[in-house]
């Protein structure tokens, strides 16, 4: 690691590619639990560049930050703070009727190479969320080319739950001719990505909605697919809303803000067909190095793959 030995308070100047940036507490302790800190965060940032960049270019940025460590509260910030260097990639789009800091629009970054991936990490940006959709390359917003599924267990429901749901669900993508992929969340809950053709936010999301139906009708103890808290427990809400193009979802290789450094980590179908246990699909930063130095990027084909949308049925409306 680069930045071992720094003292107390100490900033580092350091050249990453054709940018030099300046990093700051690099001995703050980020997770106090297992005294995970700030120069470990940029290190794991670092060496995971390769198989976490491809899947956020071009995808404007909300970043969950946590100045003083994940046992305070953290806050989203989507609009570029002052100071932002102007070699990094931002873009301003509109935000009508939105209730963020009062404003009409948000100045997004887009973290398109590890300089910007760096100097986000270094505003203890500990997560990473990203939409459906990109903007050009010469800004433009395109229509979204994810579908994602959020799955997320009501106590005393676990992954382990969200592992059945998911195998459920997959099915019914495979009669529609649709594979998926899927990661953790990093937290309690697993997510599905299906890969599709450029269409809008209103089909992802009534086709979402309606497979989401579907499950919770044929396996009423087991899922649910209203928002209300009080049907939940002991089930898992396929939240379909994530489709709308207003939300975010964790990017994969993010990490995550709980206890230790956690990871929304890709993984096979076989571990999900096979989990048993909480514990099973649980992966911290220097866990998820290894997959990948082991498997390479299990959701790379999200990058390559699409697949044609289908009609979504009228039930759906």
């Amino acid at each position: 690691m680069p930045w071992e030995g720094i003292g107390p308070g100490q900033k580092v100047r350091t050249k990453i590619d054709d940018r030099v940036l300046t990093l700051t507490n690099l001995d703050k302790v980020l997770y106090p639990d297992v005294g995970f800190t700030k120069a470990q965060m940029l290190d794991y940032y670092t060496r995971i560049a390769p198989v976490l960049l491809p899947h956020v270019k071009g995808r404007p940025v909300s970043f969950k930050r946590y100045p003083n460590g994940v046992h305070e509260e953290g806050f989203f910030a989507k609009n570029a703070p002052r100071g932002t260097p102007k070699w990094v990639r931002t873009i301003e789009l509109p935000a009508p009727g939105s209730t963020y800091e009062g404003r009409e629009t948000v100045n997004y970054v887009v973290i398109d190479d590890l300089p910007t991936l760096i100097w986000a990490a270094n505003l203890a940006a500990i997560e990473l969320h990203v939409p459906q959709w990109r903007v050009g390359p010469r800004g433009g917003v395109r229509k979204p080319d994810l579908l994602v599924f959020d799955l997320d267990p009501g106590a005393p429901a676990t992954i382990v739950e969200c592992c059945r749901v998911a195998c459920l669900l997959r099915e019914l993508l495979r009669e529609d001719g649709l594979q998926a992929w899927a990661k953790t969340s990093g937290k309690k809950g697993l997510q599905l990505y299906v890969p599709i053709n450029e269409t809008s936010d209103e089909r992802t999301s009534g086709y979402a909605k309606e497979l989401a139906r579907r499950l919770a009708r044929a396996h009423p103890d087991l899922v649910v697919y209203h928002m209300r808290k009080t049907l939940r427990p002991g089930k898992v809400l396929v939240d379909w809303s994530q489709n709308n193009a207003a939300k975010t979802t964790v990017a994969p290789y993010s990490l995550r803000a709980t206890n230790a450094p956690t990871v929304s980590t890709p993984v096979t179908w076989d571990e999900v067909e096979s989990c048993r246990s909480p514990a099973d699909l649980r992966f911290e930063s220097a866990d998820v190095l290894g997959r990948v130095d082991e498997f390479g990027d299990l959701m790379e084909p999200l990058l390559t793959t699409r697949q044609r949308f289908p009609r979504v049925a009228s039930s759906a409306a």
